[in-house]
This record gives C-alpha cells, sequence and structure tokens, in this order.
C-alpha cells in the first residue's frame, strides 16, 4: 500500500464537495483504420495495465479521514470493468465526437474499482476510430495520464530504456514515520520559511483579493460543452522565435485573444483585472515522467485580455509569466505541499473540504499546457493521427483550456459548462485565428490553417 500525496488527496475532497463535478483527465486518440478486435484491445491494455501497478490499485479511505487514504491493490480486479464500447452516429464527424468527450466528462469514475477508463469509439468519419483514455485527477496530472495513454500504445524506438518499463513499485515508497518527519520540521522550515513567505506572498494577494465580477466564475451545473482548436505546432515556434518569446507565452496569447473575444461578444468591459487564471507548472523531474500521481504547482496571472494589439499582447504576456516565475510562486507552493505531507491528515482534510465549500471568486479560467509525444504514436500497428486533450472543470470555472503537443502539432481541448458557457465555440475560432494574425505580424509568409492542420 502507499499512502496518497496531499494533492492527490486533495483532488478526492473537492470532487466530494461537489455533486455537479467530475474530475476525471481524458485524452482522445484519433486513430486511422478500423479498430482492433474487441479480443485485441483487451491484450493492449492489458499489456500496458500489468507494466503499471497503480492501474491495479484502488483508493482505501479510512473512517472519518482519521487516516491518509492509500493506494491498495484490487483483489477483485477484472480489466473488462475498464474498457467500453460506443459508436457515433451518422455521419460521425467532429461535432459528434465532441458531444461524447462532454458525456464523459460529465460522469464520475467508480471509485470501487481502480479510477481510469477506456472508452473505445468507432464509426467516425473518414475511416477512423477513436480510444479516450480517462482516469481521475487523484491519479494523473497532465504529464503522467499522457504516460497512461502511451502504455497502451506499440513499442517505440527509445521505450526499452523508459521508466515505465521498470518494475511497477519500484519508485513507490511509503511515507516515512511521522514522528520522525516532525522532529526534522525545526530544521527544514528556518531553512527555507523567507524564500517560501516571499513566493507566497502573490499568491495569497490574490486569494484575498477578488477580481473583478465576471461572467466566466460562477455556479456550474453537470452538463458540458467541449469544442476544439488546433495549430502547427512549428508556426507557434517560429512566432516565438521573431519576438523572443517561449512556446507557452504564444500559447497563453492566443487564449488572451480568444477570452477577449468572447467577453466582448458577451458586452462585458475586457479591463486590466477581469480575467485572473490558473497555470498549473510541472514539477515533475524526468526521472519521475512516468509515476502516477499529481507533481503540479501553479502561479495566477491577469490575462492582458484589455490590450487590443496581437504583439503588444504577447509581450505583456511575456513579462507578466517572466514576472511570475521570478517571483518564486510555483516553487513556494511546493514547499507548502510538501510540509502538507508532514502534517496529520485527518485535520487537513477536513480543512480542505471546509475551504472547498466556499466560492472562490480569484480565479476565471484554467489554462494548461502539457507536452506530449514528439514521435508518431502506433496502436496495433494504427496511426495515432492526433491526441486531443480534455479537461474537466470545478471551483466555479466554467471554462477550462488543456494544450497538448503531438507529432509537430497542438490541439486545444477546451471544456465549458452547459448552461453557462454555450459559446466556447468563439474560444476556439479566437485561438485559431490569433495565431494567424501573430504568423503575419512576424512576417511569417505562409499561414497554416485549421483544416490544413486536421489529420
Amino acid at each position: 500500500m502507499t499512502e496518497l500525496r496531499p494533492l492527490d488527496s486533495g483532488f478526492m475532497e473537492l470532487e466530494d464537495s461537489d455533486r455537479h463535478i467530475s474530475l476525471g483527465i481524458g485524452a482522445v486518440a484519433i486513430i486511422s483504420g478500423a479498430p482492433p478486435s474487441r479480443s485485441e484491445l483487451s491484450g493492449v491494455v492489458a499489456k500496458g495495465v500489468q507494466r503499471n501497478a497503480r492501474l491495479r490499485q484502488k483508493v482505501r479511505r479510512a473512517p472519518l479521514d482519521l487516516a491518509t487514504p492509500v493506494w491498495e491493490d484490487d483483489p477483485n480486479f477484472d480489466l473488462a470493468h475498464h474498457i467500453r464500447w460506443t459508436a457515433l452516429p451518422a455521419p460521425g464527424d467532429e461535432g459528434a465526437l465532441c458531444e461524447l468527450v462532454a458525456t464523459e466528462l460529465e460522469e464520475r469514475l467508480d471509485r470501487d474499482h481502480p479510477l481510469w477508463q477506456c472508452v473505445v469509439v468507432e464509426h467516425l468519419a473518414a475511416d477512423r476510430w477513436a480510444l479516450l483514455v480517462k482516469a481521475h485527477h487523484s491519479l494523473v496530472d497532465g504529464v503522467s495520464g499522457i504516460s497512461v495513454f502511451r502504455s497502451f500504445c506499440d513499442a517505440v524506438a527509445e521505450e526499452p530504456n523508459d521508466p515505465v518499463t521498470e518494475p511497477p513499485n519500484r519508485t513507490e515508497v511509503r511515507r516515512p514515520d511521522l514522528v520522525r518527519e516532525l522532529s526534522r520540521l525545526p530544521v527544514v522550515v528556518p531553512r527555507s520559511v523567507v524564500a517560501m513567505t516571499r513566493g507566497l506572498a502573490p499568491l495569497l494577494s490574490a486569494v484575498v483579493s477578488p477580481a473583478t465580477e465576471c461572467s466566466l466564475n460562477g455556479p456550474i451545473g453537470r452538463q458540458r460543452r467541449y469544442v476544439v482548436a488546433r495549430a502547427a505546432l512549428s508556426d507557434v515556434h517560429e512566432i516565438g522565435a521573431v519576438f523572443g518569446v517561449t512556446v507557452n507565452d504564444v500559447v497563453l496569447a492566443a487564449v488572451a485573444a480568444a477570452y477577449r473575444e468572447l467577453l466582448v461578444g458577451r458586452d462585458e468591459r475586457p479591463s486590466p483585472d477581469k480575467l485572473r487564471i490558473l497555470v498549473p507548472i510541472s514539477m515533475r523531474s524526468e526521472q519521475a515522467k512516468y509515476t502516477l500521481d499529481n507533481r503540479v504547482s501553479a502561479v495566477l496571472p491577469f490575462l492582458p485580455i484589455e490590450v487590443a494589439d496581437p504583439v503588444e499582447r504577447l509581450r505583456a504576456i511575456r513579462e507578466r509569466m517572466n514576472r511570475h516565475k521570478s517571483g518564486g510562486e510555483a516553487q513556494a507552493e511546493k514547499s507548502v505541499l510538501a510540509l502538507a505531507g508532514l502534517l496529520p491528515f485527518a485535520p487537513l482534510a477536513w480543512s480542505l473540504r471546509l475551504l472547498a465549500r466556499f466560492p472562490q471568486r480569484t480565479v476565471g479560467a484554467l489554462v494548461t499546457n502539457v507536452p506530449g509525444p514528439r514521435e508518431q504514436l502506433t496502436v496495433r500497428g494504427r496511426v495515432v493521427s492526433e491526441l486531443l486533450p480534455a479537461m474537466p472543470i470545478a471551483m466555479r470555472l466554467r471554462t477550462a483550456v488543456a494544450v497538448l503537443s503531438y507529432a509537430g502539432h497542438l490541439t486545444f481541448g477546451i471544456t465549458g459548462d452547459y448552461d453557462t458557457a454555450p459559446d466556447i465555440a468563439v474560444l476556439a475560432e479566437g485561438i485559431e485565428r490569433e495565431i494567424r494574425r501573430l504568423r503575419e505580424r512576424a512576417g511569417i509568409r505562409r499561414a497554416s490553417r485549421p483544416e490544413e492542420i486536421r489529420p
């Protein structure tokens, strides 16, 4: 048995606090050709499960949460619980697929079993099928979630040296004795408390200083919407090179432009203090790339939606993200999570449960950028032409944008609350439009169009 890390168990508490939310993270693989037979697909999944013990474990919680939840082997593990088959109605287009993904994001994973599921989707247009892999946020973050999907793919050239092929429990270590860890606090805490306090100051300020009222923050229902935007990764790299910014800066600038259009379309003024977003920062080392848990921190920048010019907006993004990174916010939050792991679980769980019931009015959206496989993957010899990320929404966030790179492409999976975000297609269109504008402003001759990017 292995204890859940504080952030992992925190996602459980968050889901328990709101009956409207499901915290399953998804990746949708669009695959060429006909799907394999049921027995072939079961064999593919079984091989991946055999290589990662966590996929055969479920969560056991103590009465009243008096002890930390643990991952324990499911004595009745049955692969059939985790594979479902479905099909799209004719014509099997992207709209129908997005509706199916939205429905899957609504459904909670069964806690009586390991917290993941595969859904095979047949009858996609153009002789294709899809494989949706969904796992609970307590089990994976964006990076480790992609590693789950990769474990169901055919071997690639570098895979023999990948940590995922190591014995499954090698990286699993129980938390050291509580008394011994508490005895170290007088030595560990003073050494980092100054840096931690300095880094947490902006985060604490953001929490106690709500943003201007915005239609993006508010109660959410149970149903979801889902749409997709696309860009060529080479376009984004070229834009970044011309303007001296990172790929993530270009991504956030495109998202900022899209949210500006959305709010203007809702007759809301795009003011400087209108839209603060949550941007997860991966704290995962290369050695832990395939370990199934959450290793993220976050920063809370305001998107410069008040800036109308695309290049000025991009520069504003670069300056704000550099300021947040240099301020040490992500490292400070990581330190707090590390200290939380040394404290008794019961009061932490009760506090999280209580806090989750208070409406947060600070953040308006989540934007996460996950690096995916650079090489093209296959499943039983069938080419994975595209990977679409799918993120849940919670904590009054009515929209979320997940960005995933794969084999030279960027895909933006946009999730929205069904009732309060009926216009999220504006975000997808705005993202693609802004990347074209930035290409033009960068003087790059030929702008890739979304229909040319789609496999």
